[in-house]
């Protein structure tokens, strides 16, 4: 009968029901089928709707536990700066403890007698002055305690000097998201929870 009187109007049965009042569909239209559909079908979506929300809020709040962890363990970007020092260029078959051993190499000859006190000066100053040109290099990048560039007729020997820290701008700008989705989460879970009772105190209403 419900269904001839709704295709005689040419209507749909949801647009149709949806605006009847509630209590009367929950009370004397409920033993007609398609009303009982109607109404079924409302609570599936209510349900389906509750669970979008709820796992909305579980997908936001575990993006942004993830958002924290990474810009606490500087992952995207490091929250260390590294200072390298090189002091100047190696020629080739040169050996890498140059700098640190010509001194003591011309110590050696002066004690040897090879080369005078004159002449071990002036090649200290040469060496000084052509050779020792200190380069420092600032990065975020772990290069390890020591790495190769190359450079002209020869190639660098970098040191690390220095590691301080310095909070990466990215990782500030995550830790900024991480709160963001952590209070959009919990928003979207109260907000679930005042809908459900706004919805539980309007059926008491209607009853």
């Amino acid at each position: 009968m419900f269904s001839a009187i709704v295709t005689a109007l040419d209507l749909d049965a949801r647009e149709f029901l949806s605006g009847i009042n509630k209590h009367v569909l929950h009370t004397s239209l409920r033993h007609i089928p398609e009303v009982s559909q109607f109404l079924n079908g409302a609570v599936t979506q209510r349900v389906h709707d509750a669970r979008t929300w709820l796992f909305g809020a579980a997908a936001a709040g575990a993006l942004g536990f993830a958002l924290m962890l990474a810009a606490n363990d500087g992952i995207f970007s490091s929250n260390h700066r590294y200072k390298y020092v090189s002091k100047g260029v190696l020629l080739k078959n040169e050996s890498d403890t140059i700098f640190e051993q010509f001194e003591k190499i011309q110590d050696l000859r002066l004690a040897a007698n090879t080369i005078s006190r004159e002449e071990r000066a002036r090649l200290l100053a040469e060496f000084e002055s052509e050779r020792v040109k200190l380069t420092t290099l600032e990065t975020r990048d772990n290069r390890g305690s020591v790495f190769f560039e190359s450079a002209g007729n020869g190639r660098r020997t970098f040191e690390l000097a220095e590691v301080h820290y310095e909070h990466s701008p990215l990782n500030r700008v995550l830790q900024y998201l991480d709160g963001l989705l952590a209070f959009c989460g919990a928003l979207t879970v109260v907000l679930e929870w005042r809908m459900r009772k706004a919805s539980a105190a309007i059926k008491n209403d209607l009853k």
